[in-house]
């Protein structure tokens, strides 16, 4: 999948079945998240960065990896 350099949104990806299944496999407290919807704007280098003082950084890069992969 192209990530647009991380600029990819957090709506487009929630809108790609495939992409959303990464973050309920991986980041399943997110894909909950009651704020998800006001989040659509977001980009996924906005939410790596404020993820990473939250998570581990190996959850951070197997959310990436995956996405790169599809």
């Amino acid at each position: 999948m192209d990530l647009r350099g991380k600029q990819i949104t957090l709506g487009e990806l929630w809108d790609d079945p495939r992409s959303r299944g990464v973050f309920q496999k991986r980041v399943p407290m997110l894909a909950r998240h009651p704020v998800k919807g006001a989040a659509r704007t977001v980009t996924l280098e906005q939410l790596a960065d404020f993820l990473a003082g939250w998570v581990p950084q190996g959850m951070i890069s197997g959310v990436l990896r995956d996405l790169e992969r599809l």
